[in-house]
Formats: structure tokens, sequence, C-alpha cells
């Protein structure tokens, strides 16, 4: 085989294995993003004494990161959502 061909063939083998690790890279920087979240949300329900509690109001940054990387994204997102949508009801309350 010539060196062209090797090397040609060599680039093609890395770019495979690049492509497929982009899905992981990026649900990798998913997860990130969503517990480092998690956490914020629940520093928040914390200080503004909502009193909020279970698995979504964790304060543990690795139970989020496994969770989020054992669901589908919309999972993940709408969990993200309603921790939003239930620290508006707290800023709400009198």
């Amino acid at each position: 085989m010539s060196k062209i061909r090797i090397a040609a063939a060599l680039g093609l083998a890395a770019l495979v294995a690049t492509l497929g690790r982009a899905p992981v890279v990026q649900a990798q920087a998913n997860c990130d993003w969503y517990a480092k979240t998690a956490l914020k949300q629940q520093q928040e329900n914390e200080q503004r004494k909502c009193g909020l509690s279970g698995a979504d109001w964790s304060s543990d940054l690795k139970a989020h990161m496994t969770w989020c990387a054992s669901v589908a994204p919309d999972a993940w997102k709408a969990a993200a959502q309603k921790r939003d949508k239930a620290l508006a009801a707290c800023v709400k309350k009198p």
C-alpha cells in the first residue's frame, strides 16, 4: 500500500473516531450545564427559603450529572424548567 493510501486511511479512521465521539462530548457538555444549573437553582431555593425538596433539589453535582447522563435531553430540559417554575412560584409568594 502506498504512503498516500496509508495516510488517507489513517485520516479517515481519525475522522470516523472523532465523529463517533462528537455526540458523547456534546452530551457531556449538556449534562455539565444541567448539573451546574441544578446547583444554582438549589442555592436560590435555599437563599429564598422556598423549602423545595427531593432529588431534583439535591446539592450533589455528581448525582445531577449521573441522572442527566441516564436520560434523554427532553427529560433533563423538563427537569430544569420544572425547577425554574417552582422557584418563580416561590418568589411570587407574599
